[in-house]
């Protein structure tokens, strides 16, 4: 009996050791989206500051497919052992399950959830030489013509997408949504003027409003964003319950220890504080996150419903 609880006790030492000295080898940041979006680009910048903080090689692994479900779901199958992380956007974790006929993991229970990194606002926005120059514009043009007004995104079930749906939802109007296969082509098209309007991510279209190319007419943000802060919120131009934010965040496969997750987090938290980083970020128009575990479980219980309910009431496919 002696000889178990010695081996016993060894045992739990050498964990803890092993949990203490974690991480002793390179550390995989899954981004389940091809490179150069706005969730490849903050694994990017992650990265360094989290091999600084914690001694490790951080690298990106981009697997993309599927609305970002291939990359989750390799996370999921992943041993929870701090050695495999996904950075994601919203889609995977509060859209794609209730999208998609199915989906390859729980969201709500096969991760556990580490921080909401960053979020950003998207910005209704219409070429240059649109003649909407207000929301009451658009919301007037659409109500004299249902379904005539073309809103580009970038994707069947993307946030741009699901603002789109939940402002004619809101406004009582209708338009014609086009999806394409990505932002890019969606912002092209919009800046040749061959969609009319489209809500784009505030960081993909900044550079395209401060040239002058586009008219942002409103960000969805419950407040104004810093690098637009003459543009005016929706609810500020009179539409209510269009508040939506993009997002990116991480998270590991369930079961990963207790202090890992605790380092880890904390690593997150002050890779996120980095000027830098922050500078880098907040330029671009997104805001700094960094919250707790508990927070974002919740924070991710709630998206989930809103999109579920949105995807039920709007009938909306993937396809």
């Amino acid at each position: 009996m002696k000889q178990l609880l010695a081996t016993l006790a060894l045992g739990l030492a050498a964990l803890g050791a092993q949990a203490q000295a974690w991480p002793t080898k390179t550390v995989t940041l899954v981004v389940p989206f091809p490179p150069g979006g706005s969730t490849d680009t903050l694994a990017r910048a992650l990265g360094p500051k989290l091999q600084d903080k914690l001694g490790q090689s951080f690298i990106v692994d981009n697997k993309a497919g599927a609305t970002g479900t291939i990359g989750a779901a390799q996370v999921k199958r992943s041993a929870p052992d701090g050695y495999t992380f996904l950075v994601t956007s919203l889609g995977p974790l509060v859209i794609a399950p209730h999208l998609l006929k199915s989906v390859p993991y729980d969201a709500a229970k096969d991760f556990d959830f580490l921080t909401v990194a960053v979020q950003a606002p998207n910005v209704l926005v219409v070429p240059a030489n649109s003649p909407h120059k207000t929301v009451a514009d658009v919301i007037a043009y659409q109500k004299a013509h249902p379904d005539k007004m073309s809103f580009a995104s970038s994707g069947n079930g993307s946030s741009d997408h699901l603002t789109a749906e939940l402002f004619w939802l809101q406004t009582g109007t209708t338009g014609v949504h086009v999806p394409y296969k990505g932002g890019a082509p969606a912002i092209s098209d919009l800046l040749g003027g061959q969609v009319d309007a489209s809500f784009q991510n505030v960081n993909a279209v900044l550079q395209h409003i401060s040239a002058g190319k586009l008219k942002a007419l409103a960000v969805t943000g419950d407040k104004r964003s810093p690098v637009l802060p003459n543009v005016a919120t929706l609810g500020e131009a009179g539409v209510s319950g269009v508040d939506v934010y993009s997002w990116q965040a991480v998270v590991a496969p369930k079961g990963l220890p207790a202090d890992v997750k605790t380092k880890m987090h904390g690593a997150l938290v002050a890779a996120l504080a980095d000027p830098a980083l922050k500078q880098q970020f907040v330029g671009l128009g997104f805001e700094i996150v960094a919250n707790t575990p508990e927070q974002f479980a919740a924070f991710q219980q709630r998206e989930s419903a809103r999109w579920k309910q949105l995807i039920d009431t709007r009938k909306i496919t993937a396809d």
